[in-house]
C-alpha cells in the first residue's frame, strides 16, 4: 500500500481498478479542515489524463511494475522494436504507450522498460540523452544581451531551443524530462 505522504512522480498506482500514473502532485493545507493532496494523474492503459483530489493520509494498492533494461533497434511505422540485453527476446511498443518519450529514441540506446503482469506499460529514459542536430538555422551575434536561442531540429524530429552557436552536425545533450538543451558535447 502507498499513501498520500509516499506519492511522488513517476509513482505508478492502481485507483478504480485502473493503473494511473502520477504526473504531478500539490500538498494543499486548509485554514479549517484536513490537509489534502491534488493529483494529476495519467491512465497508463488508456493515456487520459485526469485531477483529483484526496484527503491526506488515503491509501491504495502500489501498482506492481517491473523494470528490465532493453535496447531500442528501430521503428516500424507505428511500432518500436526493442531487445532484452539479457535473454536477446525482441519485442514492439506502439507509439501511443510511448508517448512524447519515442521523440527521443535513437538506434542503440540502452534504456528501462517497464510491464505489469506481462503487458507493457512504456520506457523510462535515462536522464540525458545525446542527439545530433539535422537542422538548424546559422546564429548570428547581434545585440544580444543576454542568451539568444534559436529553434533545431535533431536527428530524431525533435525541436528544441539551443544557443546560437550551435551548428548542424553538432552533438547535444537533452534533457528528456523537460526537453531542454544542457550542453554541446565536443
Amino acid at each position: 500500500m502507498i499513501s498520500t505522504g509516499d506519492i511522488k512522480k513517476g509513482v505508478i498506482i492502481e485507483l478504480d481498478g485502473q493503473l494511473m500514473r502520477v504526473l504531478d502532485w500539490t500538498h494543499i493545507k486548509m485554514a479549517r479542515g484536513s490537509a489534502q493532496v491534488r493529483m494529476k494523474m495519467q491512465n497508463v492503459r488508456k493515456g487520459d489524463i485526469t485531477e483529483r483530489t484526496f484527503q491526506a493520509g488515503t491509501r491504495w494498492p502500489r501498482a506492481r511494475v517491473d523494470q528490465r533494461k532493453v535496447q531500442y533497434l528501430y521503428t516500424d511505422g507505428d511500432s518500436f522494436h526493442f531487445m532484452d540485453v539479457e535473454t536477446y527476446d525482441q519485442f514492439a511498443v506502439s507509439a501511443v504507450q510511448l508517448g512524447d518519450d519515442a521523440r527521443y529514441l535513437k538506434e542503440g540506446l540502452e534504456v528501462f522498460v517497464s510491464s505489469h503482469e506481462t503487458e507493457v506499460l512504456g520506457v523510462d529514459l535515462p536522464v540525458t540523452v545525446d542527439l545530433r542536430v539535422a537542422a538548424t538555422e546559422p546564429g548570428f551575434a547581434g545585440d544580444t544581451a543576454t542568451g539568444a536561442r534559436k529553434a533545431a531540429t535533431l536527428e530524431t524530429g525533435l525541436v528544441v531551443q539551443v544557443p546560437l552557436f550551435v551548428n548542424e552536425g553538432d552533438m547535444l545533450r537533452i534533457d528528456p524530462r523537460n526537453g531542454e538543451y544542457q550542453t554541446r558535447i565536443q
